[in-house]
């Protein structure tokens, strides 16, 4: 019989916080914890969806990969969501590939039982995974906006925020090869903007690794598609859980 995870770890997931209390218990039951590397695959480019993840404090990167091998990225996915939304969109394949950019946690689940939990009769995951998807098409319409109108010391700040709501810690490794696959950049356009932002006491950067050092001023540097991004997350999944963040220390401390 399966064992469910321990139940600390669902409301790390915005997703499955989002249940009711008579919904999540049953869904905890088919739920495994895994420990993502970074850059493992979790979905290939139009391979068969066999699981999907509910992020806990890793953060997962969708990717598009162009024929000349260069990748940039379509959405990232951590503790607010799901890996795997084709699925509930009953597609068993996405034309993108999905893969560990910020390693750390996550709950797996087999295609097969989600695709049982979510046509249960009396759940509310499918309303649930709705509401994420509604979400999710969000973050990737305003993504495609901020890349087209907005700076790229704007769009890392806000990159930047996204990240440390989903690790909940305020230092992650993050390499220049990543950052600039995100933002869609060559990698010298990535080490002059670490540089302006490290300048302006907001971060530290050195050896891979990210140290949010200054979160309001970050936000402030950031564009207002970080805003519109996390109300509509808000909204339809509830409020993110901000006390992880408030309560950290000052890594320099």
């Amino acid at each position: 019989m399966a064992t469910a995870p321990p139940s600390p770890v669902v409301p790390q997931n915005r997703l499955l916080r989002a249940l009711s209390p008579a919904t999540e218990p049953q869904v905890r039951l088919t739920l495994h914890p895994v420990s993502l590397r970074v850059k493992e695959t979790l979905i290939t480019c139009d391979a068969p969806i066999t699981a999907v993840y509910f992020p806990l404090d890793a953060v997962v990167s969708v990717v598009s990969t162009f024929a000349d091998g260069t990748m940039r990225e379509v959405a990232t996915i951590g503790n607010e969501g799901l890996v795997g939304v084709p699925r509930f969109l009953q597609a068993d394949s996405m034309p993108f590939t999905a893969f560990v950019q910020v390693p750390g946690a996550a709950l797996r689940m087999e295609a097969a039982h989600f695709d049982q939990a979510v046509g249960a009769v009396g759940s509310d995951l499918a309303g649930v995974l709705a509401r994420y998807t509604q979400a999710w098409c969000t973050q990737l319409s305003q993504h495609v906006v901020c890349n087209g109108h907005h700076r790229v010391v704007q769009r890392c700040a806000r990159w930047l925020l996204q990240t440390h709501d989903r690790v909940g810690r305020t230092t992650f490794p993050l390499t220049q090869e990543f950052l600039a696959m995100m933002l869609g950049v060559r990698r010298p356009s990535v080490t002059i903007v670490a540089r302006q932002l490290k300048q302006a006491g907001l971060i530290e950067y050195h050896h891979g690794v990210i140290h949010v050092l200054d979160r309001p001023g970050l936000e402030a540097a950031s564009c207002e598609c970080y805003g519109v991004i996390s109300r509509e997350m808000d909204r339809l999944l509830g409020p993110a859980d901000t006390e992880r963040l408030a309560g950290e220390a000052d890594p320099r401390s």
